[in-house]
């Protein structure tokens, strides 16, 4: 039997589980996560990549969602500002659609009931000669400017399960949970390390299902359920297009059908241009967009761009799957985005809870409030903690960044100012981690293209889990829209030769 016996087992590598893990390690408790892939390599990674409020959730009543939502913007910006920033959205007014009152209406709403501090609040600007008119059709004449956030959602994941794992809790990818059963007040936990092949057993006194939209899937190997229907399945897909204006403010366009969709400045040289929002039967894993999806996001965009986005523009799409807690809701869009716990215990067993739903914004909050349950079942440990917290690397005060980088460029003069400034938007303290003693380009190994280097794959290799291409390439950075065919090639040859050393 095993000798350790952790408080929580989390299962579930996204941005719940392992903003649950962090909390949980945080206030004292010994925690165990356990992701069957990598860690954001499901919903985490699929989103428009925003801290946000959700103003179209004003329009479903879900006044509580989207004031929670608003209070995170800034608490979320505070705790990494290298990895979240400020946006400013332009919403058009559409003829025929949304009325004007209502729009000023949802958004005097959007400025006011959140707590916003250090964001702009929104003001009305004419399309004719504002910066953000010049992209769009001719006729646009009133819009809405307002604020809301932008992040880097897989690196949100990893720095909470860095910071876990900094903290004592162990994280641990590509390992999947095949069984789990009640041993009297204990959970025994089957997992299979999916690298060794190798099967191991581990005790908790809870057990903690984050696992997305596996989540009903994972009940399946609890001690033998089967019948659970907790979530529905919503797929969103997202197209990445080089980029359509040279500006640095963002879109929201209304469709007819009652949608929106987003075009953001991505990446310094695209616009990602999302969401879909249907409903999804399927395996998660097998998530693709669909050609019906293409076609409905390039049209979406070209009702509003003055130049059309054709399908050939298309550099990257992806899609997820929102585990969304099932609420009878007729439409996807319309379902809610609030999360909820679901307590399963029993007298003189170890409890068991679900954690269904929730969305990018508010993992902070869904993680503190499934700790009031881990304290009620298990008893009090450490006090909450997260909310004036930093996650690792963004120990730097808001509107310092342009600061932090010349302190870096000072250090290491020999690095290109775009290099630099990726490197600080990505580890942000950190980056001086990885970098090191290094006085010269040739000191950080070799250059596989986009300036990703042999020096910062090793570092992702030992302190951030990755272990494949698409781990570096798509989730640790974005550079899969910048390396070619042969750069790939050289990367996987590296990793090849890195194999078998010691990996976090």
């Amino acid at each position: 039997m095993p000798e350790t016996v952790y408080d929580i087992f989390v299962i579930g590598g996204g941005v719940n589980g392992c903003g649950i893990a962090r909390d949980a390690q945080g206030r004292g408790y010994a925690v165990y996560l356990a992701e069957m892939d990598d860690l954001a390599s499901g919903t985490s990674s699929a989103a428009t990549k925003l801290i946000h409020g959700g103003l179209r959730y004003l329009e479903q009543y879900d006044f509580g969602l989207v004031r929670e939502a608003l209070k995170e913007r800034e608490v979320l910006w505070a705790m990494a500002p290298h990895i979240v920033k400020p946006l400013r959205f332009v919403l058009p007014y559409q003829k025929g659609l949304r009325p004007r009152w209502m729009l000023r209406a949802g958004l005097f709403l959007y400025d006011h009931i959140g707590g916003r501090k250090k964001l702009p609040a929104t003001k009305t600007i004419n399309l004719g000669k504002h910066a953000a008119g010049k992209p769009l059709r001719p006729g646009y004449g009133t819009g809405f400017e307002y604020s809301d956030c932008w992040v880097d959602d897989a690196r949100l994941v990893l720095l909470n399960a860095r910071d876990a794992a900094d903290k004592g809790a162990s994280i641990n990818t590509r390992t999947k949970v095949i069984a789990a059963r009640r041993a009297g007040d204990l959970w025994e936990v089957d997992v299979l390390h999916l690298g060794s092949g190798e099967t191991e057993t581990i005790q908790a006194r809870m057990l903690i299902n984050a696992a997305g939209p596996w989540v009903d899937k994972v009940l399946g190997t609890i001690e033998g359920r089967g019948d659970d229907h907790n979530i529905r399945l919503v797929k969103g897909s997202h197209i990445v297009v080089n980029k359509l204006f040279d500006h640095d403010y963002c879109y929201i366009f209304q469709n007819p059908d009652g949608r929106i969709i987003f075009a953001i400045p991505y990446e310094d040289d695209f616009t990602l241009i999302g969401t879909t929002d249907q409903d999804y039967a399927g395996d998660p894993t097998d998530v693709a967009i669909s050609s019906e999806e293409l076609t409905y996001l390039c049209d979406a965009a070209s009702e509003y761009f003055s130049h059309p986005v054709e399908r050939a523009q298309v550099v990257w799409a992806y899609s997820g799957v929102r585990p969304l807690f099932d609420d009878g809701t007729a439409k996807a869009q319309e379902t809610s985005r609030e999360f909820v716990l679901k307590l399963d215990e029993k007298p003189g067993a170890a409890p068991l809870l679900n954690v269904l739903g929730g969305k990018l914004t508010t993992f902070r909050v869904l993680a503190d409030e499934t700790l009031d349950h881990v304290e009620n079942l298990l008893g009090a440990k450490g006090a909450p903690w997260t909310a004036g917290s930093t996650l690792p690397g963004g120990d730097f005060a808001i509107g310092s960044f342009a600061e932090e980088l010349r302190a870096l460029s000072a250090d290491y003069p020999f690095l290109l100012p775009t290099h630099l400034r990726r490197l600080l938007r990505q580890y942000g303290t950190r980056a001086r981690i990885l970098l090191g003693d290094a006085k010269r380009l040739a000191d950080l190994g070799e250059n596989f293209g986009a300036d990703l280097t042999a020096r910062e794959v090793d570092y992702q290799l030992e302190a951030e889990w990755a272990e494949t291409v698409e781990d570096i390439l798509w989730r640790r950075t974005k550079l899969g829209l910048r390396l070619n065919n042969r750069d790939i090639k050289a990367l996987e040859a590296y990793l090849k030769t890195r194999r078998g050393g010691e990996i976090a």
